[in-house]
């Protein structure tokens, strides 16, 4: 009850100080931010593509800005309606999402008719389409929603039927144009498939969220909250304050930082100014703990850095940097200084903090093709990089992938193929308790950890307006442990418990596979109101004997939320 009660109180302390410090220097017009999973993040991908806007181009940076989103949609929408030839490629799905996106960000958009609901409930709730309380004045702003999921499921082989009941609400709004707020609040029980709970049991965590209880046996209980205070210091200067998840790639994975894990207390700045994007972030997060409940845990931060630059009307490449660490006795306060590369500034304090470095890059082709892909180095040692011996040391990663928009001329079916492959120990640290690159008990970057190679491939359709269709397989196999040796895929581990220096490849270990295989279809019956079904086929094999095969149903209906999936 202490830590729920605890997080809580984080919320309500982002917006209150926030509030107090910014409001002075508030002056220009803010923005907040796009939800995880909105629909309108389809959308924006596939305007990135086809029109290959600069604005869109920084989309490496998640979630999306509400504001800089809506006017690139607003423009392109003016083009439409002026029967321009140079948006004619947009199909009338692409367009009608474009009505929606901008019917769900009412705050920065344009008034239209179709906003509006002829027949609100009650009177006064739903008098637009897409909030239920709406307040829609030249100096305040605020949209109310209700939240909720309910969904049951089937396992082959698995005597308890499986379920998920969330009931939540979420509000945003802006004061001014100057001061933006949201808030995400919901109350949640569920239980998962036999693998999510193996999963739970290994880490002591559920995936996406933190502290959490048991229920009824092998359900899990927890409240998720999240909220921030955005504001604007300057015309090209945004910063946000708050507990929430943030997330770098162009990809379905990351290997920088990914929404994966829990949300996390944070401080952000954005500069978007010419050609450059650049993203500040500091942030709280939890060393490696037991379940708890009756104490605090404790905390480490990291100092994350994105430097983006639109190169050429196609080349969008980005600089990543990364630093946890941790104090026994008090915070560093130099990682507030928001500059790139003060490596040796941190040597100068004696710490041997866990330092990352990336680089990123698309390019957009032919109105039809983006490339993609991330380079991360963990820690590498140049003699040894080019020796072939496969020195444990060399901590690397890789991403390469593709988008293919209106594949094979079919209009609005989208193809991404993606490949991850990372070394064995990265992320990893000899000091567990404050440097390796996780939060509560789960992996920052990639869900997986390390030591794997991975291929994903998903199919994205709409055949209809309100029909969104999806077929995602994913293979990868990894190195796990094997007879109490750490062979380098757990990145809670102390990586010099490592049984030798050399021979390390990705996949050493007891090798297991793993085949994944999903389709789902949702149907918005009204606007953000959903109704799912998902068969799920997943085989896993270890080398060293065991086997877990799931065949799963889910039939579900959701509102204002993202469908809870566990692809792993």
């Amino acid at each position: 009850m202490l830590l729920r009660q605890w997080l809580k109180l984080q919320i309500i302390k982002s917006v209150l100080l926030s509030a107090i410090y910014i409001i002075p220097f508030a002056l220009c017009a803010q923005t907040n931010y796009i939800y995880y999973g909105d629909k309108g993040n389809i959308i924006l991908d596939r305007l990135e593509i086809k029109t290959g806007n600069d604005q869109l181009r920084f989309s490496t940076l998640k979630p999306y800005a509400r504001r800089s989103s809506v006017a690139v949609v607003e423009s392109l929408d003016s083009l439409v309606q002026a029967n321009d030839p140079s948006v004619a490629h947009l199909t009338p799905t692409d367009r009608y999402n474009m009505q929606r996106l901008l019917m769900n960000n009412a705050e920065w958009s344009k008034p239209r008719d179709f906003y509006k609901n002829r027949k609100p409930w009650f009177w006064s709730l739903y008098k637009t389409h897409a909030n239920m309380v709406e307040v829609n004045n030249p100096d305040f702003f605020m949209a109310i929603n209700p939240v909720f999921q309910l969904g049951l499921g089937k396992e082959s082989g698995y005597g308890e039927k499986m379920f998920i009941n969330t009931r939540g609400i979420a509000i945003r709004g802006m004061i001014s144009k100057k001061i933006g707020f949201n808030l995400y609040a919901t109350e949640n029980q569920e239980r998962d498939p036999l693998y999510v709970q193996a999963f739970e049991r290994k880490f002591t965590a559920v995936p996406g969220v933190g502290f959490y209880k048991d229920f009824n046996g092998t359900g899990y209980d927890y409240f998720d909250a999240r909220g921030s205070v955005t504001w604007n210091v300057a015309r090209f200067i945004d910063m946000q304050f708050g507990y929430d998840k943030n997330s770098i790639g162009n990809g379905y994975r990351s290997l920088f930082l990914s929404d994966f894990s829990n949300s996390a207390l944070f401080f952000k700045i954005n500069t978007r100014i010419w050609k450059l994007n650049y993203q500040s972030l500091l942030t709280e997060l939890y060393a490696d703990h037991g379940r708890g409940g009756a104490e605090l845990f404790n905390r480490k931060y990291a100092r994350i850095n994105h430097l983006s630059v639109n190169a050429t009307k196609w080349l969008n490449v980005g600089l990543f940097e990364s630093i946890v660490f941790g104090r026994p006795n008090h915070f560093d306060f130099q990682y507030m200084v928001p500059v790139m590369f003060l490596r040796p500034a941190e040597q100068q304090t004696g710490s041997g903090d866990n330092a990352m470095l990336g680089f990123d890059a698309k390019v957009n082709l032919k109105q039809r093709v983006q490339l993609y892909g991330q380079l991360l180095w963990d820690e590498f040692v140049l003699k040894e990089m080019t020796s072939s011996r496969g020195f444990w040391a060399n901590k690397y990663g890789y991403q390469l992938g593709f988008k293919y928009i209106d594949a094979f001329g079919l209009k609005n079916v989208d193809l991404q193929v993606e490949t991850n492959r990372v070394r064995p120990y990265t992320y990893a640290h000899y000091d567990t308790s404050v440097g390796s690159y996780t939060h509560y008990n789960q992996p920052l970057a990639h869900p997986l950890g390390a030591n794997f190679q991975e291929l994903i491939a998903i199919v994205r359709a709409q055949p209809m307006e309100r029909l969104y269709l999806q077929a995602k397989v994913i293979h990868y196999f990894q190195g796990l442990d094997s007879a109490g040796l750490n062979f380098g895929s757990n990145p809670f581990l102390d990586y010099t418990t490592r049984p030798r220096d050399y021979d390390f490849k990705v996949g050493t270990g007891d090798r297991a596979t793993c085949n994944f295989l999903e389709f789902s279809a949702s149907y918005e019956l009204l606007e953000n109101l959903f109704v799912d079904l998902t068969a799920l086929r997943r085989t896993y094999k270890v080398q060293s004997g065991f086997k877990q095969n799931s065949t799963i149903f889910n039939v579900g209906v959701r509102m204002n939320i993202a469908r809870r999936a566990f692809d792993f």
